[in-house]
Protein backbone atom coordinates (compact mmCIF):
# COMPACT_ATOMS: atom_id res chain seq x y z
CA UNK A 1 0.00 0.00 0.00
CA UNK A 2 2.81 2.39 0.92
CA UNK A 3 4.62 1.67 -2.36
CA UNK A 4 1.44 2.38 -4.28
CA UNK A 5 0.98 5.71 -2.51
CA UNK A 6 4.58 6.68 -3.31
CA UNK A 7 4.06 5.77 -6.96
CA UNK A 8 0.89 7.89 -7.15
CA UNK A 9 2.71 10.83 -5.57
CA UNK A 10 5.54 10.54 -8.10
CA UNK A 11 3.05 10.64 -10.96
CA UNK A 12 1.25 13.67 -9.52
CA UNK A 13 4.41 15.60 -8.63
CA UNK A 14 5.17 17.17 -12.01
CA UNK A 15 1.57 18.11 -12.94
CA UNK A 16 1.03 19.61 -9.48
CA UNK A 17 4.33 21.50 -9.64
CA UNK A 18 3.33 23.07 -12.95
CA UNK A 19 -0.08 24.18 -11.68
CA UNK A 20 1.26 25.46 -8.35
CA UNK A 21 3.89 27.50 -10.19
CA UNK A 22 1.26 29.14 -12.40
CA UNK A 23 -0.99 30.04 -9.48
CA UNK A 24 1.85 31.21 -7.27
CA UNK A 25 3.00 33.77 -9.82
CA UNK A 26 -0.54 35.05 -10.32
CA UNK A 27 -0.99 35.42 -6.54
CA UNK A 28 2.34 37.27 -6.29
CA UNK A 29 1.18 39.65 -9.03
CA UNK A 30 -2.05 40.27 -7.15
CA UNK A 31 -0.37 40.81 -3.77
CA UNK A 32 2.38 43.09 -5.07
CA UNK A 33 0.19 44.90 -7.60
CA UNK A 34 2.76 44.16 -10.30
CA UNK A 35 2.57 42.77 -13.82
CA UNK A 36 5.05 40.20 -15.10
CA UNK A 37 3.98 40.61 -18.72
CA UNK A 38 7.40 41.95 -19.68
CA UNK A 39 8.78 38.53 -18.75
CA UNK A 40 6.83 37.06 -21.62
CA UNK A 41 8.18 36.23 -25.07
CA UNK A 42 8.94 39.32 -27.15
CA UNK A 43 9.52 37.96 -30.66
CA UNK A 44 12.91 38.59 -32.25
CA UNK A 45 14.10 40.82 -29.41
CA UNK A 46 17.08 39.74 -27.31
CA UNK A 47 15.29 40.89 -24.17
CA UNK A 48 12.40 38.60 -25.07
CA UNK A 49 14.52 35.43 -25.13
CA UNK A 50 14.02 34.88 -21.41
CA UNK A 51 10.32 34.56 -22.11
CA UNK A 52 10.93 31.19 -23.75
CA UNK A 53 11.40 29.83 -20.22
CA UNK A 54 9.16 32.18 -18.19
CA UNK A 55 6.17 32.98 -20.43
CA UNK A 56 4.21 29.72 -19.84
CA UNK A 57 4.00 30.56 -16.12
CA UNK A 58 2.65 34.10 -16.63
CA UNK A 59 -0.99 34.91 -17.43
CA UNK A 60 -2.78 38.09 -18.34
CA UNK A 61 -5.65 37.63 -15.85
CA UNK A 62 -7.45 35.05 -13.73
CA UNK A 63 -9.70 33.89 -16.58
CA UNK A 64 -6.64 33.24 -18.70
CA UNK A 65 -5.03 31.29 -15.85
CA UNK A 66 -8.10 29.17 -15.09
CA UNK A 67 -8.64 28.31 -18.76
CA UNK A 68 -5.14 26.77 -18.87
CA UNK A 69 -5.00 25.16 -15.42
CA UNK A 70 -7.26 22.13 -15.93
CA UNK A 71 -6.01 21.09 -19.39
CA UNK A 72 -2.36 21.58 -18.37
CA UNK A 73 -2.80 19.41 -15.27
CA UNK A 74 -4.86 16.75 -17.06
CA UNK A 75 -2.66 16.43 -20.13
CA UNK A 76 0.62 16.48 -18.22
CA UNK A 77 -0.78 13.79 -15.90
CA UNK A 78 -1.80 11.63 -18.89
CA UNK A 79 1.70 12.01 -20.30
CA UNK A 80 3.39 11.13 -17.00
CA UNK A 81 1.16 8.12 -16.30
CA UNK A 82 0.98 6.54 -19.75
CA UNK A 83 4.30 7.61 -21.31
CA UNK A 84 6.54 7.33 -18.25
CA UNK A 85 9.85 6.81 -20.00
CA UNK A 86 9.50 9.85 -22.26
CA UNK A 87 7.22 12.09 -20.19
CA UNK A 88 9.82 14.53 -18.86
CA UNK A 89 11.73 14.75 -22.15
CA UNK A 90 8.48 15.26 -24.11
CA UNK A 91 7.14 18.00 -21.82
CA UNK A 92 10.48 19.84 -21.80
CA UNK A 93 10.76 19.61 -25.58
CA UNK A 94 7.24 20.98 -26.08
CA UNK A 95 7.88 23.71 -23.50
CA UNK A 96 11.18 24.95 -24.98
CA UNK A 97 10.64 24.41 -28.71
CA UNK A 98 7.21 26.02 -28.69
CA UNK A 99 8.62 29.11 -26.98
CA UNK A 100 11.56 29.22 -29.39
CA UNK A 101 9.27 29.10 -32.44
CA UNK A 102 7.05 31.83 -30.98
CA UNK A 103 10.13 34.00 -30.45
CA UNK A 104 11.23 33.42 -34.04
CA UNK A 105 7.95 33.73 -35.95
CA UNK A 106 5.13 35.28 -33.89
CA UNK A 107 3.87 38.85 -34.09
CA UNK A 108 5.87 41.51 -32.29
CA UNK A 109 3.89 41.66 -29.04
CA UNK A 110 4.53 40.09 -25.66
CA UNK A 111 3.21 36.52 -25.52
CA UNK A 112 2.34 34.97 -22.14
CA UNK A 113 0.46 31.89 -20.97
CA UNK A 114 0.68 28.10 -20.97
CA UNK A 115 -1.69 27.59 -23.90
CA UNK A 116 1.18 26.79 -26.27
CA UNK A 117 2.25 23.96 -23.96
CA UNK A 118 -1.37 22.80 -23.66
CA UNK A 119 -1.74 22.62 -27.44
CA UNK A 120 1.58 20.80 -27.62
CA UNK A 121 0.44 18.16 -25.13
CA UNK A 122 -2.93 17.70 -26.86
CA UNK A 123 -1.11 17.20 -30.15
CA UNK A 124 1.48 14.90 -28.57
CA UNK A 125 -1.10 12.56 -27.03
CA UNK A 126 -3.25 12.49 -30.17
CA UNK A 127 -0.41 11.90 -32.64
CA UNK A 128 1.22 9.32 -30.37
CA UNK A 129 -1.90 7.27 -30.98
CA UNK A 130 -1.54 7.77 -34.74
CA UNK A 131 2.16 6.88 -34.84
CA UNK A 132 2.24 4.07 -32.28
CA UNK A 133 -1.08 2.40 -33.16
CA UNK A 134 -1.18 0.28 -30.00
CA UNK A 135 -4.48 -0.02 -28.18
CA UNK A 136 -3.56 2.21 -25.24
CA UNK A 137 -2.27 5.08 -27.38
CA UNK A 138 -5.24 4.93 -29.75
CA UNK A 139 -7.73 5.06 -26.86
CA UNK A 140 -5.91 8.05 -25.33
CA UNK A 141 -5.90 9.78 -28.71
CA UNK A 142 -9.66 9.29 -29.09
CA UNK A 143 -10.29 10.61 -25.57
CA UNK A 144 -8.20 13.72 -26.20
CA UNK A 145 -9.86 14.24 -29.58
CA UNK A 146 -13.30 14.06 -27.97
CA UNK A 147 -12.56 16.24 -24.94
CA UNK A 148 -10.35 18.86 -26.56
CA UNK A 149 -11.66 19.00 -30.13
CA UNK A 150 -12.79 22.58 -29.51
CA UNK A 151 -9.19 23.69 -29.18
CA UNK A 152 -8.39 23.05 -32.82
CA UNK A 153 -10.07 26.27 -33.87
CA UNK A 154 -7.49 28.12 -31.78
CA UNK A 155 -4.70 27.50 -34.28
CA UNK A 156 -6.33 29.97 -36.66
CA UNK A 157 -6.22 33.78 -36.33
CA UNK A 158 -9.23 34.98 -34.35
CA UNK A 159 -9.06 37.57 -31.59
CA UNK A 160 -6.30 40.15 -31.82
CA UNK A 161 -5.20 39.56 -28.20
CA UNK A 162 -5.00 35.76 -28.56
CA UNK A 163 -1.67 34.33 -29.70
CA UNK A 164 -2.83 31.82 -32.25
CA UNK A 165 0.83 31.42 -33.25
CA UNK A 166 1.70 29.80 -29.91
CA UNK A 167 -1.26 27.42 -30.37
CA UNK A 168 -0.14 26.51 -33.88
CA UNK A 169 3.53 26.10 -33.01
CA UNK A 170 2.65 24.10 -29.89
CA UNK A 171 0.58 21.72 -32.02
CA UNK A 172 3.39 21.34 -34.57
CA UNK A 173 5.97 20.69 -31.85
CA UNK A 174 3.61 18.12 -30.32
CA UNK A 175 3.48 16.26 -33.64
CA UNK A 176 7.27 16.37 -33.93
CA UNK A 177 7.73 15.11 -30.37
CA UNK A 178 5.26 12.25 -30.84
CA UNK A 179 7.05 11.19 -34.02
CA UNK A 180 10.49 11.48 -32.45
CA UNK A 181 9.59 9.16 -29.56
CA UNK A 182 7.18 6.86 -31.42
CA UNK A 183 9.49 3.85 -31.14
CA UNK A 184 10.29 4.30 -27.45
CA UNK A 185 8.26 1.73 -25.53
CA UNK A 186 6.27 2.68 -22.45
CA UNK A 187 7.21 0.96 -19.16
CA UNK A 188 4.35 -1.52 -19.30
CA UNK A 189 5.38 -2.59 -22.80
CA UNK A 190 8.91 -3.29 -21.59
CA UNK A 191 7.60 -5.35 -18.69
CA UNK A 192 5.38 -7.31 -21.05
CA UNK A 193 8.35 -8.18 -23.26
CA UNK A 194 10.47 -9.19 -20.28
CA UNK A 195 7.67 -11.37 -18.91
CA UNK A 196 7.22 -13.06 -22.27
CA UNK A 197 10.96 -13.75 -22.51
CA UNK A 198 10.98 -15.28 -19.02
CA UNK A 199 7.97 -17.40 -19.95
CA UNK A 200 9.73 -18.67 -23.05
CA UNK A 201 12.63 -19.90 -20.91
CA UNK A 202 10.22 -22.34 -19.19
CA UNK A 203 9.43 -24.29 -22.37
CA UNK A 204 10.54 -27.97 -22.27
CA UNK A 205 11.67 -27.87 -25.90
CA UNK A 206 13.43 -25.01 -27.70
CA UNK A 207 10.95 -22.68 -29.45
CA UNK A 208 12.49 -23.45 -32.87
CA UNK A 209 12.15 -27.24 -32.51
CA UNK A 210 9.41 -27.53 -35.11
CA UNK A 211 11.20 -25.19 -37.49
CA UNK A 212 14.00 -27.80 -37.90
CA UNK A 213 14.09 -30.71 -40.32
CA UNK A 214 13.65 -34.29 -39.13
CA UNK A 215 17.35 -35.07 -39.46
CA UNK A 216 18.31 -31.92 -37.55
CA UNK A 217 15.94 -32.85 -34.73
CA UNK A 218 17.36 -36.41 -34.63
CA UNK A 219 20.92 -35.08 -34.47
CA UNK A 220 20.00 -32.65 -31.70
CA UNK A 221 18.28 -35.45 -29.74
CA UNK A 222 21.36 -37.70 -30.12
CA UNK A 223 23.59 -34.92 -28.79
CA UNK A 224 21.22 -34.38 -25.87
CA UNK A 225 21.18 -38.09 -24.95
CA UNK A 226 24.96 -38.31 -25.23
CA UNK A 227 25.29 -35.32 -22.92
CA UNK A 228 22.89 -36.87 -20.41
CA UNK A 229 24.88 -40.12 -20.47
CA UNK A 230 28.12 -38.23 -19.93
CA UNK A 231 26.60 -36.33 -17.01
CA UNK A 232 25.41 -39.63 -15.48
CA UNK A 233 28.87 -41.20 -15.78
CA UNK A 234 30.45 -38.17 -14.18
CA UNK A 235 28.05 -38.34 -11.24
CA UNK A 236 28.23 -42.10 -10.59
CA UNK A 237 31.69 -43.08 -11.86
CA UNK A 238 30.00 -45.74 -14.00
CA UNK A 239 31.86 -46.92 -17.10
CA UNK A 240 31.13 -49.52 -19.79
CA UNK A 241 33.42 -52.52 -20.55
CA UNK A 242 34.31 -52.42 -24.21
CA UNK A 243 35.81 -55.99 -24.19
Amino acid sequence: MADKAVDIFKQLKLPLLLVVSLWSLEIIELMTDRSFTTWGILPRKVSGLRGIFTAPFIHSDWDHLMSNTVPLFTLSLITVVFYKRIALASILMIYVLTGAMVWLFARGNYVVGASGVVYGLVSFVFWSGVFRRDAKSVVLALIVLTVYSGLFAGILPQEERVSWESHLFGALVGIFTAYLFKNVKADDSVEEVETRENYEESYYLPRDTFAMTKSERARLEAIRKAQEAEDYRNRTGWTTDST
